[in-house]
């Protein structure tokens, strides 16, 4: 009976081991199937993303068309080729104290400026940040938001120490960036179009924002003037006009995305009514609504825009701000646990909350340069709750953020190339030696590092021989003392000074 007891018992442990045997073989064979399938989507999405020479040079030529077009007539294209009647861009000359409001989300700036001419330039600057309450933002009344900015910039000029001086007898004058849709009436009027970034205040929609500011900032007891109402893009282009003659553009390249160009005066067609100055006028393009059929759409891009507040708009935007970078990276990672059980046998709960990986957190995770990827790692665990991601999964991830911010930054060079074509820059010209300046503002270009070299290479992949003549500039905070400066150029006082 012991020699049948210990034979059976043989019998089943090697019974036991050889279905364990099975089990991992079964396993290792689903794995190898489920990351064939990874790898299958991986080189889908990498094809459907791709940005070659040819492709680059379509949507340059079509960014060029669609410029002609909007310009040409009104609601000619989907570029919305704005007057900004910015036809006096400031020169260095300009002397005295200006402020600036900046209005663009969930905080607003306010700051003031002493400009010392040509030879002290910017003498001194000083910014103070607001948050603006939710109330205040999505609350029922104009009267309550404009009330609000207009206190917080009575209690900042009440803080104007001995190193900012007015000129006796002159009254305060500012520059009002303001970074919603706007039918420009002057330089220092326009209507709000619709409400963008969160804000919902009904009444305010089709008056004229500058009026509203004004009534407020009388009921605040301020004696301000507003000298010029200003698009962030249309600021920056002005503080990067100020620091450099050659400034022909600018480029928000930030949470959205837009560009501004001096157009020559005989460019601009009679309809508009309008005769510059100084034969030049600054066109706010809202170039990220562009559309064209080159773009490389996929079916993330799709499903990310018909989940969208605003379905069908702004589809260039959606595929290259940082608004949408992190999102989209989302929708993929998504995708994969789903169909290939990237993150093993689960999809992480968290994996299907609408932007909850921000472009920031993707940044980090593609600049990561150590050998077991441990930022990325961590950036999983702490925001998708993977709590161990294997090196495999984690270079998955770093791909993927390298196909979809290398496509943002082509497609970003393709667009300042359709300027560049539409000013005649993008040639070299017999005997000329011109440089041609973009100044750049917003925290995609200035702190994605692989982004902007991305986006400097394909420039100079682009434009070959004329890539020496045309510089790409890094301009901090331009929309806000951009925003001052205008009001410098467009002062009510400068006629006066002049003569």
């Amino acid at each position: 009976m012991g020699k049948l007891v210990v034979g059976v018992s043989v019998v089943c442990t090697a019974a036991v081991v050889c279905g364990v045997a099975v089990l991992l073989m079964k396993r290792r064979m689903k794995n190898s199937g489920e990351w064939g399938k990874v790898e299958a989507l991986l080189k889908d999405f990498e094809e459907k993303c791709a940005t070659p020479m040819g492709k680059l040079k379509q949507v340059a030529d079509a960014m060029t068309v669609e410029m002609h077009a909007g310009l040409a007539s009104e609601g000619g294209s989907k570029l919305k080729m704005l007057i900004s009647y910015v036809d006096n861009l400031p020169t260095g000359d300009e002397e005295g104290l200006f402020y600036a409001l900046d209005l663009g989300g969930t905080n607003f700036r306010v700051m003031r400026v002493q400009l010392g001419g040509n030879e002290k330039r910017i003498v001194k600057h000083e910014v103070k940040e607001v948050s603006i309450p939710q109330n205040v933002m999505a609350g029922s009344s104009s009267e309550v938001l404009f009330d609000f900015i207009a206190t917080a910039l009575a209690e900042f000029v009440a803080t104007e120490g001995d190193d900012f001086h007015l000129p006796p007898g002159r009254q305060r004058e500012l520059g009002f960036t303001f970074s919603f849709p706007v039918k420009q009436l002057s330089i220092a009027s326009g209507t709000l179009i619709k409400w963008t970034k969160g804000f919902s205040i009904e009444d305010v929609v089709g008056q004229d924002v500058v009026g509203e500011l004004a009534k407020a900032m009388e009921r605040a007891g301020l004696d301000v003037r507003v000298a010029a109402l200003v698009n962030d893009t249309v600021g920056t282009l002005a503080g990067g006009r100020y620091n450099n003659p050659d400034v022909i553009a600018a480029v928000i390249l930030g949470t959205g995305t837009n560009a501004a160009y001096v157009e020559r005066a005989h460019a601009i067609p009679k309809w508009h009514g309008l005769l510059p100055k100084s034969g030049e006028m600054v066109i706010n393009m809202e170039w990220g609504n562009f559309l064209s059929s080159h773009l490389p759409v996929t079916e993330y891009d799709q499903n990310l825009d018909v989940e969208s507040l605003n379905p069908g708009e702004q589809i260039y935007e959606k595929m290259i701000s940082g608004m949408y970078l992190g999102e989209i990276l989302r929708r993929v990672l998504c995708r994969m646990a789903k169909e290939a059980s990237l993150f093993g046998d689960y999809v992480p709960s968290k994996l299907k909350i609408p932007f909850i990986l921000r472009t920031p957190d993707m940044a980090a995770m593609h600049h990561d340069e150590s050998a077991d990827l441990k930022v990325v790692g961590n950036k999983l665990k702490d925001i998708l709750e993977v709590p161990n991601s294997t090196l495999k999964m984690r270079k998955i991830v770093v791909e993927l953020c390298d196909i979809i911010t290398s496509r943002g930054a082509r497609l970003s060079a393709a667009g300042i190339v359709g300027i560049l074509k539409k000013l005649g820059k993008d040639t070299l010209k017999d005997g000329e030696n011109q440089r041609s300046v973009i100044a750049v503002d917003g925290a995609l270009f200035e702190r994605y590092t692989k982004f902007r070299n991305c986006l400097e290479e394909t420039m100079k992949e682009l434009l070959g021989d004329t890539a020496d003549s045309i510089v790409i500039e890094l301009s901090n905070d331009g929309s806000g003392v951009g925003a001052a400066l205008l009001a410098a150029s467009h002062s009510q006082y400068t006629d006066l000074e002049e003569s």
